[in-house]
């Protein structure tokens, strides 16, 4: 018997694996698949700071662990993924969404900021995916993989070339690991938010002139809020989203569409 539409978007029964977990909008999505049944685990560089998000994860009734990663570190992946080997846990649903920003005229950047953004945002992101791919394949599931782009993957953004050049770079890895992990059963697609307030962002939202001027490009008239993010992530983990593999989904209140 086909799944009814509301079926389609169960997650009862999957583990869903988030980075940047602790705050923001891997918080936000943590309580998202928490709410549509997964058990979460949950992973910051911090395992103190994921304590808040716990207590929402079990507040809607399903498991959370959290575990601590630098995604910027390589060797810490690796460690995370033996960890969870050694747990004995195979999440079916990662969350790509560790990341960070800082702005600066690109004639300023210097070589440890380059790094610092990108290995976090795309390198970090590209070895989480990997790590995720070979414990599928070793338990035969099929899985989903949600990246966080950005509206940056699409557009330039002055004084942000490291940030804009790492989620241009997610977007080009979503597509080529879309294509190349389809015969495995593992489907990657992202999410672009728009302009959504939170501790990577605050710095631009303290310039009452710069949210006027945004607001205004914006058709929708408003920023986003985190429930904006739920729904278009439970679909991207679900069965609703079986024939959908190498996208990016722009949350942006019509931004692009009016550019």
């Amino acid at each position: 018997m086909p799944m009814s539409g509301l079926e389609m978007f169960s997650l009862n029964g999957q583990t869903a694996l988030v980075t940047g977990a602790s705050r923001g909008i891997g918080e936000a999505l943590c309580v998202a698949l928490a709410c549509a049944g997964a058990d979460i685990i949950g992973v910051a560089r911090s395992r103190d700071s994921l304590t808040k998000v716990g207590r929402e994860v079990e507040g809607a009734g399903r498991r959370f662990c959290a575990l601590a990663c630098d995604v910027g570190d390589v060797g810490s992946i690796e460690r995370l993924f033996a960890d969870m080997g050694e747990m004995e846990l195979t999440p079916e649903i990662l969350v790509n969404n560790a990341g960070m920003e800082q702005v600066s005229p690109s004639l300023d950047v210097s070589e440890s900021l380059w790094d610092r953004i990108v290995d976090t945002n795309l390198k970090g992101a590209f070895f989480v995916a990997r790590g995720f791919a070979r414990s599928l394949e070793q338990s035969k599931k099929p899985g989903s993989i949600i990246n966080l782009g950005s509206l940056t993957s699409a557009v330039g953004v002055p004084t942000a070339t490291p940030y804009t050049s790492s989620k241009s770079g997610v977007l080009g890895m979503t597509r080529a690991l879309a294509s190349e992990w389809a015969e495995m059963g593992i489907r990657v697609n992202a999410i672009g938010p728009g302009y959504f307030r939170t501790a990577l962002t605050e710095q631009f939202y303290k310039d009452e002139d710069w949210q006027k001027a945004m607001l205004a490009r914006i058709p929708m008239g408003r920023f986003g809020r985190m429930e904006d993010l739920a729904g278009i992530c439970v679909f991207l983990a679900s069965a609703a989203s079986l024939y959908v593999t190498g996208q990016i989904f722009f949350v942006d209140g019509g931004y692009l569409a009016s550019i």
